[in-house]
């Protein structure tokens, strides 16, 4: 799933950005909150890692700007500031979390995922479908209690056919979702093929994916 990270830091943002994509995200890497203004306006997120001082717009401008056009992505801010009315200043404009600097990497990818599970609260974290269980904390799928062995690509497909199922998911969303650049994976059969791949490890799985012919692909129960 496409994260974006916002920190004019360049060794943490290189930091950020190797790990979470060793942890199966599609990540957008920017250094200042106008080029994250840029990205928000042209991409869906899953969560969005602002930092709060940046040169230019600064986190808590970023969130402002999101927030006023309706933009309710997942914010989590990073900030050297821990003083209590910081935080405090942080989550009334928006945030939805708040890390303090220095953290360890666990911890932020624990918070990214808690933020993902946010919006179904009423749902199971786990996502499943039929006999096939994806469990975000660990980004480990199991078919009949057993540990698939998939790409990262592979692993991003069920996540998102999971999240949005049984709805179809279009080929644009995929492409943007799970492939660092989308242009190449809608302009070609690299999607097709992906998919073909997935659906012979799925082949003893109740769960299916479909075809939309034109649209996309959903994830259905058999």
């Amino acid at each position: 799933m496409r994260v974006l990270v916002a920190e004019d830091d360049p060794g943490l943002r290189s930091v950020l950005e190797r790990g979470l994509r060793e942890k199966g995200y599609v990540v957008d890497a920017v250094v200042d909150g106008s080029e994250a203004l840029s990205y928000l306006r042209s991409y869906e997120y899953e969560v969005a890692v602002l930092d709060w001082r940046m040169p230019g717009a600064t986190g808590i401008d970023v969130i402002r700007a999101m927030r006023a056009r309706g933009d309710r992505t997942p914010v989590l801010m990073l900030t050297a500031r821990d003083a209590t009315e910081d935080r405090v200043e942080g989550l009334n404009q928006g945030a939805d979390d708040y890390l303090v600097k220095p953290f360890t990497f666990a911890e932020l990818v624990a918070r990214i995922s808690a933020l993902q599970r946010r919006p179904a609260l009423a749902l199971d974290p786990v996502l499943t479908c039929g006999d096939l269980v994806f469990d975000p904390a660990t980004r480990v799928v199991t078919l009949h209690d057993e540990p698939l062995t998939l790409t990262a690509i592979e692993t991003g497909l069920i996540e998102l056919l999971l999240r949005r199922s049984p709805a179809v998911v279009s080929r644009r969303t995929i492409a943007v979702q799970v492939w660092d650049d989308e242009a190449n994976a809608v302009g070609s059969n690299t999607i097709d093929v992906h998919m073909g791949r997935l659906r012979s490890k799925l082949a003893a799985a109740t769960a299916r994916i479909e075809t939309v012919r034109g649209t996309g692909y959903r994830m259905v129960a058999q």
